[in-house]
């Protein structure tokens, strides 16, 4: 068919949603394309102009307005022609404009890496939608038309394109509702990455198919018979197991091909919501309903706004699988966003609740933009959003919240509101206490309890699902981190400084300038940063600072070295995250300690008797002398070996006196030496060498008890 017939075949098309004047837009736009693009061909020998006519057909089907119709015409022209923005600004109007810009942006950039590509590209793409969502949807439709004609391309870019297919645009297609669009890219990026897999498969199905179409047929004849028998209305459409779908649960959920097609699925069409609910009782009478296998995501749809009820049945010796929506549902299921500017004319509270939805999402995507430290932290949270299987749990309101499964109440508390994650302390499930790293489970009413001045734990990181608590989790301990180290920098920088008789305040402007020049950094307060995080050493940039100035000292010694006065900085054991005690030797407020900088991770803190502390002088003079400050009231973990002898009840015994001299028991573990005498290995909480020693005396007042010491390594 010639290039002319076909974008005839498209203003007919467009004729049954369309008027005549925006049909001529959409014309018009197409014959300034074919210009612009004279000359340029593709890969596979036709004119280019093809593809663009080809995605504007894949968008007619969707029946998407006249603007991204033309956007679609002309979404290679800015970055393939040379024509600039403005100038089909002039011609065809700012939003269109805007469409093909947004377009062309989000393929224009040289990567480094092809992780780098698709993250750069994907924080791209959000600004875009954010700007105007229409923008992914030309993408997608061009980039379904590039994985249709990807034959002629080179094995490596081929590759590389249907990679990015399956990571990205699938995944984002799915999050958008557009089951259609998703699962053909999901199949052409799968046949294209494993050619023969997706043939095998193919043939299998289709050999199945022929064998079983029989049992299919009969099966759907009874549910006819059914809907007619209750004068229910109804179309039964058989449902196609797609390629990628059957590798994927043959390879990760560890099923055989046979297990996973001895499954008949359908899918009932009706009128009214009502309907869905009396074919479910209908189909419910004819075969027996498998028990836990009924959802209703019309009553609550998922996160992308799909709506349906699905249940499985047992009945002719095999499992059947039925899905039951009205047309309306069944637009929404294969076309999702784009359903929005099929029922524009008609908006019902289906598609405002589905574009609210997209809203929302790309909301949360450009919140979590702003967190990331880089495109490829960004991506990292993102993925995980698109598209897990979902809970539904309720706020003490009574509002339901859509959340991936295995999120936590943490989860739960940054879906409310950044701010109230930041300051949880505590959660309610079901009006009891629970724990915030419990897996929530669908169907539980959670209550979230805020403390002002409450900050993100650390150990939050390793349970949190969801990519907007990772990314916000993460955005505050950055800033608390920064914080932490200017401080620590600081009185570590101070103490260096009074070693050699001077101060910081003391120090020139020029001289400070120099120093930060020479160190390559931005600013002294990063200098200090560096210095609390231990990338670099307090006396060696006091020494700088102070070159050129008078030193009060002999030339480097040992003392230099130290850089300090020999008064040691005094600690109180709850600086946050770059202070953090040794597990080797577990000091406690009383012992004497001393610090050792950790590159990038702060100070660690250690008992100065420590085996792993350095043994040469140069080690130990960079060392920082410690001491506790007066009021610690925190309890810190110790270890403790106590010997003996073998009789009933001992171990009672031992926890009762631990807990009577207020001690808090973390673990015990008992080792067997011989019949007669035992060894336990006891870690606990005390809040000092004092409450330790009154610990270990009623312990050693135990009659059994023939040795106890405390265990440094």
């Amino acid at each position: 068919m010639s290039v002319e017939a076909s974008v005839e075949g498209l203003a007919k098309e467009l004729s049954t949603y369309l008027d005549t004047n925006r049909i001529n837009q959409v014309r018009r736009a197409y014959y300034y394309a074919e210009q612009a693009h004279e000359g340029q061909m593709r890969k596979s020998g036709d004119r280019y102009i093809t593809h663009p006519l080809a995605v504007a057909g894949i968008l007619a089907e969707l029946r998407l307005d006249h603007q991204s119709l033309m956007a679609a015409m002309l979404h290679d022209v800015i970055e393939d022609t040379g024509i600039p923005k403005d100038a089909l600004a002039e011609q065809f109007g700012d939003d269109v404009a805007e469409l093909v810009d947004g377009v062309s942006k989000l393929t224009q950039i040289e990567f480094r890496s092809r992780a780098e590509a698709q993250a750069e590209n994907f924080q791209k793409m959000t600004l875009a939608m954010a700007r105007d969502i229409r923008v992914i949807l030309v993408k997608l439709a061009d980039r379904l038309h590039n994985m249709r004609t990807l034959g002629p391309m080179p094995y490596e870019k081929r590759q590389r394109i249907a990679t990015e297919t399956l990571d990205i645009y699938a995944p984002i297609a799915n999050r958008l509702g557009m089951h259609s669009i998703c699962t053909e890219l999901e199949d052409l990026g799968f046949s294209s990455l494993f050619p023969m897999r997706s043939k095998y498969i193919s043939k299998a199905v289709d050999k199945l198919r022929g064998s079983h179409r029989e049992i299919i047929e009969e099966i759907r004849g009874k549910l006819q018979e059914k809907l007619e028998e209750r004068g229910l209305p109804g179309r039964i459409l058989g449902r196609e197991k797609h390629l990628n779908s059957i590798y994927n649960k043959m390879k990760f959920k560890q099923k055989s091909f046979h297990e996973i097609m001895d499954v008949y699925a359908f899918r009932i069409i009706t009128d009214t919501e009502d309907d869905c609910y009396r074919i479910l009782g209908a189909v419910h009478s004819l075969y027996k309903p498998l028990p836990g296998r009924f959802k209703d995501y019309i009553a609550m749809p998922k996160a992308n706004g799909y709506q349906s009820l699905h249940t499985t049945l047992f009945g002719m010796h095999v499992n059947i699988e039925i899905q039951i929506r009205t047309e309306e549902m069944e637009h929404i299921a294969n076309n999702g966003i784009a359903a929005h500017w099929m029922y524009k004319n008609e908006p019902s509270s289906v598609t405002s609740a589905n574009q609210a939805r997209v809203d929302r999402w790309v909301k949360g995507l450009m919140e979590m933009r702003e967190r990331a430290d880089d495109s490829l932290e960004f991506i990292e949270h993102v993925k995980v959003d698109l598209f897990p299987d979902e809970i539904y749990v309720f706020t003490p309101k009574g509002k339901i919240m859509e959340l991936p499964s295995g999120a936590t109440p943490v989860d739960f508390a940054y879906a409310i509101h950044t701010d109230i994650g930041n300051a949880t302390v505590a959660c309610r499930i079901n009006r009891n206490l629970g724990s915030l790293s419990q897996p929530l489970q669908s169907g539980q009413t959670v209550e979230i309890i805020t403390a002002p001045g409450a900050r993100p734990n650390p150990a939050w990181l390793s349970f949190v699902v969801t990519g907007k608590a990772r990314s916000s989790i993460r955005h505050v301990l950055k800033g608390q981190k920064r914080t932490e180290s200017l401080e620590l920098g600081k009185t570590l920088l101070k103490k260096s400084l009074k070693g050699f008789g001077a101060r910081l305040a003391d120090i020139g402007e020029a001289q400070i300038e120099a120093v930060v020049n020479h160190n390559q950094v931005g600013s002294l307060d990063e200098l200090i940063s560096d210095i609390g995080l231990g990338n670099r050493m307090a006396y060696l940039v006091a020494r700088q600072l102070l070159s050129g100035a008078e030193v009060q000292s002999e030339p480097e010694t040992i003392r230099d070295m130290r850089g300090g006065d020999g008064s040691p900085v005094t600690i109180r054991g709850t600086e946050g995250l770059l202070v953090r005690f040794a597990s080797c030797c577990k000091p406690i407020p009383g012992d004497p300690v001393v610090g050792v900088m950790d590159s990038g991770n702060g100070m660690v803190i250690h008992s100065d008797s420590c085996v792993r502390l350095p043994e040469d002088d140069e080690g130990r003079a960079r060392l920082t002398h410690l001491k506790w400050a007066k009021d610690i009231t925190d309890e810190f973990s110790v270890e403790l070996r106590v010997e003996l002898e073998r009789q009933r009840g001992v171990i009672a015994e031992v926890a009762n006196a631990v807990a009577m001299a207020d001690g808090n028991i973390e673990r015990i573990n008992v080792e067997d030496q011989n019949a007669k005498f035992g060894v336990v290995s006891l870690v606990l909480h005390v809040n000092g060498r004092r409450h330790l020693a009154r610990v270990m005396r009623r312990i050693r007042n135990i009659k059994a008890v023939t040795y106890i010491g405390r265990v440094r390594s």
